[in-house]
């Protein structure tokens, strides 16, 4: 049971998706007792088990949609009468609970400014992980990003394959400049972040969006781009901007 919880631990380390099975109801004779686990990974291995046969690979197959939808389920069983036909020596009935195991979000910030220091904060406090990236190391440092569990001060492109970007990533491109937000957004794209926003006004994207598309990036890329950044609640600090950004964060991770 140890090694299952090491194992979470070093897949949430490394933000990878999993689900922890759990027996949590027996009726009858049944091929595990009340607590036990198996931990299913996103490809398809196990660790641990919770009867073995086609109870588990029904769990494994059902796990995976858990994985996706990031909610937790109780899967029902009733092996009464189906014993004899899957060659089982139990039949009884069993429930198990199946959560995923997800890795805290984590909030790629490109670009230092003005806007980025609340966002930090405000990002942290509702449970992002964040990371900072600016090319001038006055605007990234961990004096001046506290709350920040990473911080870059290099060129952009230096710091892309740095970044584990995957299915829980959200990137905020909020640079000092058309041409460094264009530089970012074209990586971005490319990548399987789940939420990319990029500051500006809807001429300026345009802009970006059509030179992009120029150079080859597809179309169908560039539609998934929040642009402009934020729901539009009409913000104008930096402060409510950063509203505005969290508020199109979760707002997209709800509708996953």
């Amino acid at each position: 049971m140890e090694d299952i919880f090491e194992e979470i631990v070093k897949l949430k380390r490394e933000g990878k998706r999993a689900a922890l099975a759990t027996v949590i109801s027996v009726k009858g004779s049944s091929p595990r007792e009340e607590g036990a686990k198996m931990l299913i990974k996103r490809d398809g291995t196990i660790l641990g088990s919770i009867g073995g046969g086609s109870i588990e690979a029904k769990v494994c197959q059902e796990a995976k949609r858990i994985m996706d939808r990031g909610k937790a389920e109780i899967l029902h069983f009733d092996l009464t009468g189906k014993a004899a036909e899957e060659s089982m020596i139990c039949g009884g009935v069993m429930d198990i609970f199946v959560e995923p195991i997800l890795s805290p979000p984590t909030l790629y910030i490109f670009g230092g400014g003005h806007i980025s220091l609340p966002l930090t904060k405000m990002g942290k406090i509702v449970g992002f992980n964040i990371v900072v990236i600016d090319d001038r190391s006055d605007f990234a440092s961990p004096e001046r990003f506290p709350e920040a569990d990473e911080v870059f001060a290099q060129d952009f492109p230096e710091v892309f394959p740095k970044l584990k970007v995957n299915k829980s990533s959200n990137i905020v491109i909020v640079t000092r400049g058309h041409f460094s937000d264009e530089v970012v957004l074209e990586w971005a794209v490319k990548t399987e972040a789940r939420y990319i926003g990029v500051i500006g006004s809807k001429k300026k994207n345009e802009a970006i969006f059509s030179h992009l598309k120029s150079k080859g990036i597809p179309q169908d890329l560039l539609q998934k781009v929040h642009a402009p950044i934020g729901l539009n609640i009409g913000a104008e600090t930096p402060e409510e901007i950063a509203v505005s950004i969290l508020a199109e964060l979760i707002k997209t991770e709800r509708e996953l």
